[in-house]
């Protein structure tokens, strides 16, 4: 075992502070990563308040991670020290039931083990996550980070960008495809970047007046106003795909009745309160409301292989790790462009 520090919560009420706690040295298939930058991720807060309750106290979050790997076990021969590496929102899952066996780990049946606020057998305590000084992983769920991009613009890429990317490429989206995108937040604005460089036609339905400028600057071919009736009515049964990133409230069935025959609308955007659906929003021309969650280990690597191909990073907005408590704050009033990545040298003076 070895002393880490990091920022946790004590309690669902209490606000992330200093903490200090003991990791577990490699094992044979483990790596070590010395964590440079660290996403901030919407469940991340909802982790810590319990909102979806079972949450484990202390409460250490973070599941966008990026850093440089300084220790690997015997038997790992993927990464070497000083690779730069990263870690998404899994540390573990079974490998043996038929999603793990296809890849697909994320749908792994008796679950898989989140990268904090999961079981951690080798050391009867629960995961501990990525606003922390180092992190140690099984090298199966260490992903090898392009050398071209941006550091920091890759941390998010890891849950806001493999959230998007999965659903495109799961539904084939591509060129000659009209395609939407509902919300320009952390999700959306991935979900617009990713599809554009996929070669769709790309239109983002917003709430908000005065995004388009933005909207087009990351990917937008067309920004529609989702509260204009007519507007709505206009481009009915014209789309080949529509992905939902709303986690709020919503009439799902008036972004159904933009979809095409057989076209498929994916949420995922995760709203508290359940989102009521018309049933002849579907049956009407065979359309499919359909969800979607993360990647698997080999779609994410191939999602970072595909942005560093493109050049594609996160809009980021970095704070220093005092000032998460600052950022969950705006990040609930949406006042970030787009995601915020903690830089982890400040872990050093705010502990």
């Amino acid at each position: 075992m070895f002393q880490c520090t990091g920022y946790a919560a004590q309690s669902a009420e209490a606000p992330l502070a200093p903490f200090s706690f003991e990791r577990r040295d490699p094992g044979v298939s483990d790596i070590e990563i010395e964590i440079v930058y660290c996403g901030v991720c919407h469940s991340d807060l909802h982790t810590v308040r319990d909102e979806w309750g079972g949450t484990l106290y202390p409460c250490v979050p973070g599941h966008e991670i990026v850093g440089r790997v300084t220790r690997v076990g015997a038997e790992v021969t993927t990464f070497k020290p000083g690779d730069l590496a990263g870690v998404g929102c899994m540390v573990a899952s079974c490998r043996e039931c038929a999603s793990c066996r296809d890849g697909l780990e994320q749908y792994c049946e008796p679950g898989f083990t989140g990268t904090y606020n999961g079981p951690e057998p080798q050391t009867g305590g629960h995961t501990f996550g990525g606003y922390s000084s180092h992190i140690v992983v099984d090298s199966h769920f260490v992903l090898r980070i392009p050398e071209n991009l941006d550091l920091a613009g890759v941390a998010p890429l890891l849950c806001a960008g493999i959230t998007t990317y999965s659903p495109l490429r799961h539904w084939k989206v591509g060129p000659g495809q009209k395609v939407g995108i509902v919300g320009l937040g952390g999700l959306g604005h991935m979900g617009l970047k990713l599809a554009h460089a996929m070669g769709a036609q790309v239109t983002l339905f917003t709430t908000s007046l005065g995004k388009e400028a933005d909207a087009k600057r990351l990917g937008a071919d067309a920004v529609v106003i989702s509260k204009d009736a007519d507007a709505m009515a206009a481009l009915g049964e014209s789309f080949d795909f529509i992905l939902d990133t709303v986690a709020a409230e919503h009439d799902i069935n008036a972004y159904l009745a933009l979809l095409k025959r057989d076209a498929t609308l994916v949420q995922v955007g995760a709203p508290e309160k359940p989102l009521p659906m018309q049933v002849f929003s579907v049956i009407w021309r065979r359309r499919n409301f359909a969800g979607s969650l993360i990647g698997g280990i080999a779609e994410t690597q191939e999602m970072l292989d595909f942005c560093a191909e493109n050049g594609i990073t996160s809009d980021i907005e970095m704070i220093p790790i005092d000032q998460i408590e600052t950022a969950y704050a705006r990040m609930l009033k949406s006042d970030v462009k787009y995601r915020f990545v903690i830089d982890m040298a400040s872990l050093s003076k705010a502990a």
